[in-house]
């Protein structure tokens, strides 16, 4: 297999507190002899609850494990025979393939009572809570996915770069690594791939969505 440079190369993100131990990690069996290693950051992620030192401490663990977590999703997605050939160059064509392997992959379970009973002390009824959620791995795909979408961005759009909200937590993406450089607004990549893996999961998108956001994002490029 022919390894392609990586896509985090001379790329930072933010520069601030320490790196966080990349300790917490599952290894799920795949097809034949490779494995899945679930991506499980060092915190709880209730970005409007963390202290600041925290959130340094979140996006410097976030940019410690970028090549790691392609690195990851690409031995994944080469195990598959119809995407062997699939190399994570930071094209916009390897976002093809990658949406249509998507869709094979991701699942669902269903929600426990007790994560029904979370939702609904803090939204009460605003919304109908969906009785299945993503499994832990598709959710860890989502998040991979997200990376690889934003790294995507970044190499073809030398403008963008990656930045960290801490002052307003009326920010949706507050505390949470966004790219900007676009007219409008930042994009979260990781929201986004899990908004991918989401739609997937109910067959509300298909497998050119993902090449389809990326065009429309790369329009706003400042």
């Amino acid at each position: 297999m022919n390894h392609a440079r990586p896509l985090t190369s001379g790329r930072t993100i933010v520069l601030m507190g320490h790196a966080a131990a990349s300790r917490y990690r599952r290894r799920l069996p795949l097809r034949g002899n490779v494995t899945y290693q679930i991506v499980q950051p060092p915190f709880n992620l209730r970005f409007r609850n963390m202290p600041v030192e925290d959130l340094k401490e979140y996006i410097a663990w976030f940019q410690s494990v970028l090549q790691c977590r392609i690195d990851e999703l690409a031995a994944y997605v080469q195990k598959d025979a119809a995407s062997k050939n699939w190399e994570p160059d930071g094209s916009p064509d390897s976002l093809e393939m990658l949406g249509g392997w998507l869709e094979k992959y991701v699942s669902t379970r269903e929600r426990t009572q007790e994560e029904k009973d979370e939702i609904e002390a803090r939204l009460g009824d605003l919304i109908a809570i969906p009785s299945h959620d993503l499994t832990n791995e598709s959710y860890s795909l989502g998040f991979d996915i997200g990376i690889y979408f934003g790294l995507t961005l970044l190499k073809n759009h030398p403008t963008l770069r990656w930045s960290q909200n801490l002052r307003n937590k009326n920010f949706a993406d507050y505390g949470q690594p966004v790219i900007v450089g676009f007219e409008a607004v930042p994009l979260n990549p990781v929201r986004i791939g899990l908004n991918f893996a989401y739609g997937f999961a109910r067959k509300r998108i298909s497998s050119g969505r993902i090449h389809e956001v990326y065009e429309t994002w790369s329009t706003q490029v400042q």
